[in-house]
């Protein structure tokens, strides 16, 4: 069975790439790994969560150590209950955004740390591989427990005054729908907001455009100013706006990162495929500095510990809030831009037009393009590209190279088969000029 250890969690279909002994095996050495005597477990709504939720628990409670249960939770849910019920470890049963035959491990240890592939996954997956099972003479117990009431309070108090708003709001039938209802009351107009973990109106990918259409319908239909869509286990967001436009969410990176600018001046973090529209916009409202790191979240609340980042923002709708320990929440990132929307249209604004302000230039955004030779087309588009002198090359995640008028960033996924391309440029006229380019190199290695 291929490994479903990715670089930063354990990932793959279920029953091909790992199995509930494979699940098993994970909780029986968490104790060790993570040096705890409890760890707390959350799942989502799919329908192989439940059978690897028993795998889980059972590893973990037959190591010696106990074993939390959280029952059904988004993934910030259980980064919630680690820290507030002070847990060693914990577990999130999720493939987030993935389609419905996929399901993972998130794990975490004590202040909701990501365990990734550089913090302890490595050594976890060679635990599981090679070390023999060798049940405690005194078994762990389970313990129910629930967070999701604190957790609403504490989303509430960034909750603003929605009475002037209209907002549409598409929970992809994923684990949001569990939270909306109670944080947001009736005042949206709700889609796919019921708990079904075949996902039958649309995959949990809100970053697929195509994914949006019904959302961009309904925020038409009811003149809203504002979509919100989750993703399956609500780690993750988009927005549509009024005039019923995606919005790439590196671009909505800027509004949250301007309205924690505003309260205080500090380092923002965005991942090596953002925009220089939104990086030059946090520069203008005084982020002391734009740091690009790596994509992904194990990497991307490591790097924000250690530069003490106010925020960051990633393109795959990922936001991480210093007042949430670094985390990712999608619904308190709504939370954030439905504020700045307030704020906006009270003045007699639209989010479309505090969107045009950002959007400065044509963007491709992500490309996917599924191939087994990776690394020779990185390899070519590296060399032919650094022969023609780029101000600046970035090369801790795949390559960004920038120009004075254009940039790209080429990387392969870390959950996904595929090499992923981004290009960037002040027209679009020779935005597609490099994208032809970059695109033929790529498609010669397939």
């Amino acid at each position: 069975m291929s490994s479903a250890f990715k670089a930063y969690d354990i990932r793959g279909v279920y029953n091909q790439d790992f199995d509930k002994d494979t699940v098993y095996k994970v909780g029986f050495f968490l104790g060790r790994l993570l040096n705890t005597r409890e760890v707390a477990v959350g799942r989502d709504v799919r329908v192989s969560s439940p059978e690897i939720h028993d795998a889980l628990i059972k590893g973990i409670t037959d190591s010696g150590i106990d074993a939390w249960d959280l029952g059904l939770c988004t993934t910030p849910m259980v980064y919630f209950a680690t820290v507030h019920l002070n847990a060693g470890a914990s577990v999130q049963i999720t493939a987030s955004h993935n389609p419905k035959q996929y399901n993972g491990l998130k794990i975490s240890r004590a202040k909701a740390i990501p365990v990734g592939v550089d913090s302890g996954l490595v050594e976890l997956e060679n635990m599981v591989n090679t070390l023999p099972v060798v049940p405690a003479s005194v078994k762990g117990k389970v313990f129910q427990k629930n967070v999701k009431d604190d957790y609403i309070a504490f989303l509430k108090g960034f909750l603003p005054d929605l009475s002037g708003l209209k907002i549409a709001m598409d929970c992809s039938n994923g684990m949001s729908s569990i939270l909306v209802h109670e944080v947001f009351g009736d005042k949206p107009s709700y889609i796919y907001d019921t708990l079904d973990g075949t996902f039958p109106n649309h995959e949990p990918n809100p970053l697929v455009e195509e994914n949006s259409k019904d959302l961009s319908a309904l925020v038409l239909k009811t003149k809203s100013d504002v979509g919100v869509m989750y993703d399956g286990d609500a780690d993750r967001v988009i927005f549509i706006d009024d005039k019923g436009r995606f919005l790439q969410p590196d671009y909505v990176t800027a509004v949250i990162g301007s309205y924690f600018l505003a309260k205080e001046k500090g380092k923002v973090l965005v991942d090596i495929r953002t925009s220089r529209s939104t990086t030059e916009y946090l520069q203008k409202k005084g982020a002391s500095e734009v740091i690009i790191w790596k994509v992904g979240h194990s990497f991307a609340k490591a790097k924000i510990r250690e530069e003490k980042c106010i925020f960051g923002g990633e393109l795959a709708g990922h936001y991480y809030f210093r007042d949430f320990f670094n985390c990712d929440s999608g619904m308190l990132a709504s939370l954030i831009v439905l504020q700045s929307i307030c704020k906006i249209k009270k003045e007699g604004r639209t989010f479309s037009s505090l969107m045009d302000e950002i959007i400065k230039y044509p963007n491709s955004g992500e490309t996917n393009f599924k191939l087994d030779r990776k690394d020779e087309a990185m390899d070519d588009i590296a060399t032919t590209y650094r022969s023609r002198k780029p101000d600046r090359i970035l090369d801790f995640d795949g390559y960004r190279m920038d120009w004075p008028t254009w940039w790209f960033s080429v990387r392969k996924s870390n959950t996904e088969p595929y090499l992923r391309l981004i290009c960037e440029a002040s027209t679009k006229e020779e935005l597609d000029r490099h994208m032809n380019d970059l695109t033929a190199i790529i498609k010669s290695y397939m």
